[in-house]
Parts: C-alpha cells; structure tokens; sequence
C-alpha cells in the first residue's frame, strides 16, 4: 500500500509539473495584434545542412524574413547556416539544446537546454535570442523562470499545417491559405521532426509565399510581429 501511495505521489507530482505548466502557456506568444496584415513565418527543429540552405535561398528570391527557431546542437554543426540566417535579416531564435521534450527534464536538465542554446547562439550571431518555442510544444513548471533568467519568451503559433503526422506538401499550402489572418504566425519545419517534413515544406513554400502576398500580406519576423 505504502509504495502505491508513493507512486501515486510521484505520478500527481510529475502531472503538476508538466501538465500543470500549460496552465500558464496563455501568457505565451501565440499570434500578434489583429490590427496588422501581417503573418509571421517561424522554422523550427534546424538547421538542417541539405535542406536549410534551399528554404533559406527560397526567402530570398522572395525577399522574406522568418523566424529560425534553431536547436542548439544543431547549430553547433552548421555554424556557417547560423550566421547565414543572422547575415540574411532573419530572426535566429532557441529552440532548445537538443530537442528533447521538456515533459522529460527536471529543472537542472531545462536550465541547461535553455542557457545553452542561449549562450550558443549568441556567440554565432552576436545577439541574444528573444524568443523561445518549446519542442513539440511541451513545457513545465521550470521552464519559465530559466526563459525569465535569459530573457527570452516563449512562443507558439496559431497555424500549423504539419505536426507529428505527415501532410502533403499541396495539403500543408491550402491549409496555411485557409487559416490565414492577421497575426498569425506560422509553424514549418526545416529540418526533420517529422520524416520527410523538410523536403514537404520546400515543396509547399512557394504557394505559401505566392498565396499570402496575393492576399495583401507582409511577411515578417516574430519580433516585427510582436514590435
């Protein structure tokens, strides 16, 4: 009886602490002012060595900026990508160390995740990152005060064509066209989360650009977004 009590505690313990937290994720980013025609477009799980660099010249043969959300030890092997985006007018922003869940990490292991994607980062770039989203959108209690000791805020989105599960390239486009609207802000993948997600992404981005032009709006930055 006594170790079912334990670990009955244990389990509340562990619900409260990862469960419990998205209880606070209201008070994260998930979309800007209604008042401006403008779509944020954010990448994240990257960067990738393939497939970055073609989504990378795609922007700019449009003349878009994005948001990178950027895993650390990723970055680390592909330095050059980082200041490539910096360089380019994009926004480099942390998605964490090594991408893995937070429901998984105590408080030391989301402290590390944090700062040294942080620290990372802004080595590469020459300035710290704002902004945060959490892997596969999963947060818990300590998360947050580690984003308050580096500054950062936690972001989300309002669109997402493609999460865990695949979704055709043509589906992803319709998708981001339909659910479009001022604010939004759009989650892609750049690199591989799901299978296959990056090359899907670089099939869909030129609808996605050329449709939400067409419908008169400015593509920007999470920080332009939230300026």
């Amino acid at each position: 009886m006594r170790v079912r009590h334990l670990a009955l505690g244990a389990g509340l313990a562990w619900a409260a602490y990862t469960w419990g937290a998205h209880l606070l994720t209201p008070a994260c980013v998930w979309r800007g002012r209604r008042a401006d025609r403008r779509i944020a477009l954010t990448f994240d799980d990257g960067p990738d060595p393939a497939w970055t660099p073609r989504v990378l010249d795609l922007l700019a043969a449009g003349r878009v900026r994005g948001s990178f959300f950027l895993v650390g030890a990723r970055a680390a092997r592909a330095p050059e990508l980082v200041r490539r985006m910096a360089a380019e007018g994009h926004e480099v922003a942390s998605h964490g160390w090594s991408h893995r869940s937070l429901w998984l990490c105590g408080p030391r292991r989301t402290a590390e995740e944090v700062g040294r994607a942080h620290e990372l980062l802004t080595a590469l770039t020459g300035y710290e990152p704002r902004h945060f989203r959490p892997p596969w959108g999963m947060v818990n209690a300590a998360l947050f005060a580690a984003l308050r000791r580096h500054g950062e805020r936690c972001v989300f989105w309002s669109i997402q064509p493609e999460g865990r599960r695949p979704e055709p390239a043509e589906a992803q486009a319709r998708r981001v066209l339909a659910r479009a609207h001022p604010g939004a802000i759009v989650d892609l993948h750049d690199a591989e989360g799901t299978p296959g997600a990056p090359a899907r992404l670089l099939a869909a981005l030129p609808a996605m650009l050329d449709g939400l032009r067409g419908a008169g709006y400015d593509l920007v930055t999470v920080a332009e977004l939230l300026a």
